[in-house]
């Protein structure tokens, strides 16, 4: 045999890694959407945070948002270990740390890393001509997600005539404002001093955000089959 034609026949790598269940992608990309909420560490030396270097380790300062990672993570076959902190005098708070445990951290940064690549993709890049029903159905779910993990952990703005929410992540914060709008309500996106200010008005638009990001009984969407591209 020809050393042209053995070199031809030699399987390929793959450069990226095949995509996600849409199940899979929802809770992936919702536990990416978190971990983004929250401020990205500091490195010794540099002047400001490092965003795309991110330890095995996140910090909730709500219950809620460290139990929503944990069930996420959960699903995702990624234990937890879950330690809270209380601290404060006369006003007392609660500080959530989890922390990935070393063996499981390449499964942790892969499943995550996915999530929110495809997430991205999928929410920012715009319909796909003639696409499914079922990729119909998982965006705005995902949108739903993506706000979801903004309303835990993120910071709440919240004033008599918006609902609002401030993300150091700027491409969070453009995921928000396009959720948004495939959630059928108009978002205002703010620039602010170190952060980005997303909201939407009282009323109709607040409650249709809130009724979307409920977790509980909810209209059946199918997961099955992978995503395309």
């Amino acid at each position: 045999m020809a050393p042209e034609q053995i070199l031809l026949d030699r399987p390929r790598p793959t450069s990226t890694p095949p995509p996600l269940d849409w199940s899979t992608l929802g809770d992936a990309f919702e536990a990416a959407c978190l971990l983004r909420c929250t401020p990205p560490p500091t490195v010794a030396g540099a002047r400001r945070p490092v965003p795309d270097h991110r330890p095995p380790s996140v910090e909730f300062n709500r219950e809620e948002a460290a139990h929503r990672m944990r069930q996420l993570l959960g699903r995702l076959d990624v234990p937890i270990e879950h330690e809270v902190t209380v601290g404060g005098l006369r006003r007392r708070y609660e500080l959530h740390r989890l922390t990935v445990p070393r063996q499981h951290q390449p499964t942790y940064a892969r499943v995550l890393e996915a999530g929110w690549r495809q997430g991205r993709r999928e929410l920012l890049g715009g319909p796909v001509p003639g696409a499914s029903s079922v990729r119909r159905a998982w965006r705005p779910r995902l949108a739903a997600a993506a706000w979801r993990a903004a309303l835990l952990a993120g910071g709440r703005h919240v004033r008599r005539h918006i609902l609002g929410v401030r993300i150091t992540d700027r491409e969070l914060a453009a995921i928000l404002v396009r959720g948004a709008a495939l959630l059928d309500v108009p978002a205002l996106l703010r620039p602010g001093t170190g952060c980005y200010l997303v909201c939407v008005a009282d009323g109709p638009d607040r409650q249709r955000i809130l009724h979307s990001t409920a977790l509980g009984p909810a209209a059946h969407v199918p997961d099955r089959g992978m995503i395309a591209g």
